[in-house]
């Protein structure tokens, strides 16, 4: 059973060992928080950084504990359906924000599509007491695996199965700026924010783009795999239809380093083509070697291009919980968790699990693709808490992703997929590249309705 504040075990020598590590795990997380993305050993074991010495105030746990570390898409599912899988869990759920607010369809609130109650109106509080587990608004610190005890800035908590949900961070080395060139990325994040990680980006996106005057404003197709595959193509739709709405002169820039359209290319392409030929400039196989975001000069291979605003999304990684937890796949290029691919548990350890974007596999890092991973890792670990070598049958997530590329009136496109289990590549694809009016309402219905699966 779970321990708390009225169960305190007793010292041992794996807790010993793990404050010898305190110095490699702090000084690794502190490279993590800089943009380093330092990776510590396998073997090594978090130390705790703030807040370690008390115990977390939450109630006496009443069964197995299971701790969910991040309320995105993937924890906010996960916690609701342990507590569907088996009621008699405790579910904790720890969560750095006390209010909620979506990336996916943020998209929509910067043209006025839908208003900031359609992301934010969803409180923590109510999913929490509408789905029996308990929600906690504290940040996790570190971990001691031997120990299964969790660290956090409010105190420490002990777990039975651990599950991690953190999302991504920013990898600015995608961008040629090199790691430790702080004050290049920290310009970046301030003056031409990707939107992706935190509500702040998406208020000082959405003034970007309807105060935007006129000129060259950039959007950036990342390398590699990223959050919302489809965004920057939509984005470029949005700030090209808000620019036409509202009579403003300019161009939408949109740099990919990919040969071309990496998803739904046929419906984006003719969006271009039909609906911005003259506002759209597409720039496909253009990778991005620098960026001064004080002169706003960004370098290609080929040449040097000024602008006027952009939205620069540089690329992503594992959230840097994972690198600070030691919780890394060696060969993983953008520092995502070393997991079992079919049941989602640290390589080696039965206890502690990764789902969402942190996840290895190059499945869509999307709403939709957490939100069906999430309830079959809930399956996972409420059939281990029986019996930590329960085998259940994988299930694939499901990739549905619209997207808006008109806006006079609203019109979409989608795509929905499921994935090979063998190469985790798209199967059973269906996809409609023809915008319409009826799409449009479709995408707005399916976030409202992923906003309701996790807060009702």
């Amino acid at each position: 059973m779970s321990m708390d504040a009225h169960d305190k075990p007793a010292e041992n020598p794996s807790r010993r060992r793990f404050m010898r590590d305190t110095t490699l795990a702090t000084a690794a997380a502190a490279a993590g928080a800089a943009g380093l993305g330092a990776v510590m050993s396998q073997t090594a074991q978090a130390a705790p950084m703030l807040g370690g010495g008390g115990w977390l105030p939450v109630p006496k746990a009443k069964g197995p504990r299971v701790v969910v570390v991040g309320g995105g898409t993937a924890g906010l599912t996960l916690a609701k359906y342990l507590k569907k899988e088996n009621p008699k869990l405790d579910v904790l759920l720890l969560e750095k924000r006390s209010q909620y607010q979506s990336c996916f369809c943020s998209n929509l609130w910067y043209p006025d599509v839908v208003n900031m109650e359609y992301l934010a109106n969803y409180s923590y509080l109510d999913a929490a007491n509408t789905d029996g587990y308990i929600y906690y608004n504290c940040t996790v610190t570190g971990v001691d695996r031997d120990a299964k005890r969790l660290y956090t800035n409010m105190g420490q908590v002990m777990y039975d199965f651990l599950a991690i949900t953190p999302g991504i961070d920013y990898d600015f080395t995608r961008f040629g700026i090199p790691a430790d060139d702080y004050e290049t990325q920290f310009a970046i994040r301030q003056k031409f924010p990707g939107g992706w990680i935190q509500p702040t980006e998406q208020v000082a996106v959405r003034n970007k783009i309807q105060g935007f005057a006129g000129g060259t404003f950039v959007v950036t197709v990342p390398t590699g795999n990223y959050r919302c595959l489809p965004s920057p193509y939509e984005r470029a739709c949005v700030v090209a239809g808000w620019m036409k709405k509202t009579g403003v002169k300019g161009k939408v820039l949109l740099i990919d380093p990919n040969p071309d359209i990496i998803i739904k290319a046929k419906g984006f392409h003719e969006a271009f083509d039909q609906l911005y030929k003259d506002i759209i400039e597409y720039r496909p196989s253009s990778t991005i070697r620098g960026v001064d975001p004080w002169k706003k000069i960004i370098k290609t291979e080929t040449d040097d291009i000024k602008f006027d605003d952009a939205t620069l999304y540089p690329g992503v990684q594992g959230a840097y919980i994972i690198q600070q937890m030691g919780l890394v796949k060696p060969d993983s290029t953008q520092r995502e968790a070393n997991i079992d691919p079919y049941h989602y548990n640290i390589i080696g350890d039965p206890y502690v699990y990764v789902s969402g974007d942190s996840r290895w596999m190059p499945y869509s890092k999307s709403g939709n693709t957490a939100m069906t991973e999430a309830k079959y890792v809930a399956k996972v670990i409420a059939s281990r808490v029986k019996d930590k070598e329960a085998k259940i049958p994988w299930e694939s997530p499901n990739t549905l992703c619209y997207s808006m590329v008109d806006l006079q009136p609203n019109k979409a496109i989608y795509v929905d997929a499921y994935y090979d289990p063998k190469t985790f590549g798209f199967t059973n694809v269906k996809e409609d590249d023809t915008r319409s009016v009826a799409n449009a309402a479709a995408y707005l219905a399916w976030g409202k309705g992923l906003y309701t699966e996790m807060f009702t």
